[in-house]
C-alpha cells in the first residue's frame, strides 16, 4: 500500500519561504513521477509542480514559477516543494501525488492514483 506523507506547512509572512516535504512508503518510489497539488477554501484543487521520475523534468504552474522549486531524492523516498517569495494567495491545502505514467497531462489531478493527507500554509500579508 502506498502512503504519502506531508510536512513543512505552517504559518508564513509574505515574502518568506517555506519547504514542504513529501515522504513516500510502499511502492517503487523512484519509478514515479510525483506532484503538488494545493486547494484553497471554496476553490478546485489547483496543479502547483510536477517533476520526472529521475528528477530531469520539472514543471510549474504559472503563478508559482520562479518562485517554488519542486525536488526529490529518490534514495530517500522524498519530493521536497521549496517555496520562496511566498503570497498570501499561497494560502492553501497542500497536497503530493504520485503520477503512476508520467502522464503528459500532469496537470490534471485525474492522473494521479495516491495522494497525501495534506499540509496547511498560510501567508499571512
Amino acid at each position: 500500500q502506498v502512503q504519502l506523507v506531508e510536512s513543512g506547512g505552517g504559518l508564513a509572512q509574505a515574502g518568506g519561504s517555506l519547504r514542504l516535504s513529501c515522504a513516500a512508503s510502499g511502492g517503487t518510489f523512484s519509478s514515479y513521477a510525483m506532484g503538488w497539488f494545493r486547494q484553497a477554501p471554496g476553490k478546485e484543487r489547483e496543479f502547483v509542480a510536477a517533476i520526472s521520475w529521475n528528477g530531469r523534468s520539472t514543471f510549474y504552474a504559472d503563478s508559482v514559477k520562479g518562485r517554488f522549486t519542486i525536488s526529490r531524492d529518490n534514495a530517500k523516498n522524498t519530493v521536497y516543494l521549496q517555496m520562496n517569495s511566498l503570497k498570501p494567495d499561497d494560502t492553501a491545502v497542500y497536497y503530493c501525488a504520485r503520477d503512476p505514467y508520467g502522464s503528459a497531462w500532469y496537470e490534471r489531478p485525474s492522473s494521479y492514483d495516491y495522494w497525501g493527507q495534506g499540509t496547511q500554509v498560510t501567508v499571512s500579508s
